[in-house]
């Protein structure tokens, strides 16, 4: 008479016991219905309200609490609220005390452009953003012939400037010449700054930095009407 092995019967129900649990208790967790929902931004920019994303999370439910985890598609709703002009990006997920939690990054501007009657802005990745209802970005100013230049050497140089804490303080537009030339304004000063087109940037920016770094040292800096930095060896200036 063949023996029975008990260890591998007591293993096999072990395992049966174990999926069984494991079955119901994920079904019954998926049946339970979420208790609040949470917002969260991963930065401190305001274009897009709490409320305002709450109803994207919760879009074709008439609230929260009628919604169970077993409906809802976690990537459907990190994408409707990516598809939100204002969001570049999102995570949405349900924490074991059955709320529903999105943490969202808001997209970063870092020019607004005025272009044939038409304002917007021009966010980090280069790609053009819409102006916001609930709040306006302080960031640098851009118009003029924009047709004229390549926009992603112009939208880079943007990029270069707002990635320079000095830079980004100092420089409070750019005014692109139906020549392709560029032309930019200090914040503190009335001079203009004659960039030139767009080649040799960071040494032009570095004779820029040096020169500011003496100018202001000499209370005429306030007498300086342009300030040329067209030729790569030097700063020219011209006074009222």
């Amino acid at each position: 008479m063949k023996k029975i092995n008990w260890d591998n019967i007591r293993l096999f129900v072990i395992a049966g016991v174990v999926i069984f649990l494991y079955s119901f208790s994920s079904k019954r967790n998926g049946s339970r219905h979420f208790v609040a929902a949470d917002v969260e931004f991963a930065d401190t920019e305001e274009f897009i309200t709490p409320e305002k994303v709450n109803k994207l999370l919760i879009q074709n439910f008439n609230t929260v609490a009628s919604i169970t985890k077993e409906k809802l598609d976690l990537n459907s709703v990190e994408k409707r609220l990516e598809s939100n002009p204002m969001i570049d990006d999102a995570e949405v997920f349900a924490t074991v005390d059955g709320r529903l939690k999105a943490v969202v990054r808001q997209r970063v501007p870092v020019a607004r452009v005025y272009e044939g009657g038409e304002s917007y802005y021009i966010d980090y990745k280069g790609a053009k953003m819409p102006l916001s209802e609930n709040s306006t970005a302080r960031v640098l100013l851009l118009n003029g012939a924009l047709n004229v230049v390549d926009k992603s050497k112009l939208y880079s140089l943007v990029k270069y400037i707002y990635d320079d804490a000095f830079l980004r303080k100092n420089i409070i537009g750019i005014e692109v010449t139906p020549n392709g030339s560029l032309k930019m304004m200090n914040r503190n000063y009335s001079y203009v700054i004659l960039f030139g087109r767009m080649v040799n940037v960071e040494k032009k920016f570095n004779n820029y930095k040096a020169f500011f770094q003496n100018a202001v040292k000499d209370t005429l800096i306030e007498n300086y009407k342009t300030i040329n930095l067209k030729f790569t060896q030097q700063v020219v200036c011209t006074k009222n």
